[in-house]
Parts: structure tokens; sequence; C-alpha cells
């Protein structure tokens, strides 16, 4: 198996595990307006201590990967961090992963990202 598509499977398996618990969350009345939905997360030390680990883990993954995705021309890197921070870092961070590992492994088999072959 390719690693691109093992960080496209943690991307799914992410966002599939998070939101079963972001629904339950929502269908038990809970919201996502700022003050109900930080005033939840940070009920206890426990979840304030992981709240502010998944924060923190999200700040510098998107400092990290706006650096990353420019030198390495990457596209729509904005995208993930709108993904990141409104829909997870569970998904954002693989997604990202499989798609800079995709380029790679496109570049090393010398097929361009048009699914072109290119000249050596």
């Amino acid at each position: 198996m390719k690693r691109s598509t093992l960080y496209y499977l943690f991307a799914l398996a992410g966002l599939i595990i998070t939101w079963i618990f972001n629904a339950q969350y929502l269908i038990q009345g809970g919201s996502v307006e700022p003050a109900a939905f930080f005033g939840a997360a940070m009920l206890t030390p426990l979840t304030t201590a992981i709240t502010l680990d998944v924060y923190w883990s999200a700040i510098v993954f998107s400092i990290w990967m706006l650096t990353d995705a420019k030198e390495k021309a990457i596209p729509l890197r904005w995208l993930y961090i709108v993904i990141c921070f409104c829909i997870g870092l569970a998904i954002a961070l693989p997604l990202y992963l499989g798609i800079r590992e995709q380029r790679k492994e496109k570049a090393c088999s010398g097929t361009n990202l048009a699914g072109m072959t290119t000249p050596v």
C-alpha cells in the first residue's frame, strides 16, 4: 500500500471517529456557538487540557503546513486550515500528508501531476 493511501485512510478514519462524537454532542443539544462550544469543551480540567492540546497542535500544524506547502508548491494551502479548524485536525493533518506524499510519489515515478510521463 502506498503511503499516501495510508494517510488518506487515516483522514477518513479521523473524520468518522471524531464526528461520531460530534454528532452525539449536537443531537444532545450541543451548540457550535463559540461560548457554548468552548464552555462544554473546557468543562473540566481534563477536557480543558485536551482541548488546549488539540488547538495548540492545530496552530503549530497550520504554521508548518503553510510554509511546507509554499516550498512544495502545493495549491489550496488555506483549505487545510479551514478543514483543520472547522472539521478537525484528525482529518486535516493526514489529508495534507496524503497530498504531500502523493506529489512525492508521482515525482519519483516520473509521472507529472496530470498523469503524463515526463522525459528523463
